[in-house]
């Protein structure tokens, strides 16, 4: 009996407090990303319809240091960011608050492939204004809701456009996207939103268009996008690296500099960053690769 009985209690304690949980709601990307602000990607159990991905440590931004805000649509419209993590986790660490569409990415097996409409777009920026001026929250004055960045990837892309006229927005980031010139209707995926160029003129912030280059099915797309828009500052930057641009790679490969330094301009006001895209001679027209134009820029 004396042998049996510390047998039952190690087999108790052992079944009540499982020592290798795997912890579903939060994961660390590549060791939180390469920016002062180490990141960490979760799931809230307010907003369990969205992938936030933010600094670890957000009890020093108060103030006039709150984070600011970067919504982001999937490629495919999928209802999850799983192809786009190393990206929106690297902007993350560079200190700020990004909300992306769909549930969290599974650290392996099948991802969550359903689609989702760009109604989450505006979603998450309600539940960002919601959180910052509730007092039980987390989020509790550590938001910037003046200074909002509406994103998005290829159909996600679309989203952002179909929502580029709310006024909460800053900027406007499209990447690898642009209205179709020919309207795709009865052939486009599901929920893909079915826009005309005269959509165009409801963007009323600065616009950057991140493109593939030529082999970037989005190309032609995005680039008569730029040429027909002429009542805010836009800027286009192409790298031929095709439709899936470098989201995958290592901290969000050259997309990741590109973006994060844009939204440091953007949504920071960072002079430094704003040489990238500034001047006669932007600076990002001399690094390996790049291609850019601009219009209404000064």
């Amino acid at each position: 009996m004396q042998k049996i009985l510390p047998f039952l209690w190690m087999l108790t304690f052992s079944i009540a407090t499982p020592a290798f949980a795997e912890d579903t709601n939060s994961r660390i990307v590549e060791g939180g990303g390469t920016g002062k602000f180490p990141a960490i990607m979760k799931s809230e159990d307010s907003l369990q319809t969205h992938t936030i991905f933010r600094p670890q440590d957000i009890q020093h931004f108060s103030g006039k240091k709150t984070l600011p805000l970067v919504v982001w649509g999937n490629g495919a419209c999928f209802d999850s960011p799983f192809e786009h993590v190393n990206f929106l986790n690297e902007i993350a660490s560079q200190g700020f608050m990004v909300i992306a569409i769909g549930t969290m990415p599974r650290a392996s097996g099948e991802q969550n492939k359903e689609r989702s409409t760009s109604a989450k777009l505006t979603a998450a920026i309600d539940w960002a204004f919601a959180q910052n001026t509730n007092k039980n929250s987390v989020y509790f004055k550590k938001l910037n809701t003046t200074k909002i960045a509406l994103a998005g990837m290829s159909c996600g892309g679309l989203q952002a456009l179909e929502v580029a006229g709310d006024p909460r927005i800053t900027t406007l980031i499209v990447a690898n996207s642009g209205i179709f010139i020919e309207p795709l209707r009865g052939n486009a995926m599901p929920m893909m939103p079915q826009l005309d160029k005269t959509q165009l003129k409801k963007i009323h912030t600065p616009t950057l268009y991140l493109l593939g280059g030529s082999s970037d099915i989005a190309y032609k797309n995005g680039m008569d996008d730029v040429e027909k828009i002429n009542h805010v500052p836009v800027f286009v930057a192409n790298l031929d690296v095709g439709h899936s641009g470098t989201y995958a790679q290592a901290f969000g490969g050259e997309y990741g500099k590109v973006a994060t330094a844009w939204l440091n301009w953007q949504l920071k006001g960072d002079k430094n960053s704003s040489k990238l895209f500034k001047g006669k001679t932007p600076k990002l027209s001399t690094w390996k690769g790049w291609v850019v134009d601009k219009k209404n820029m000064k």
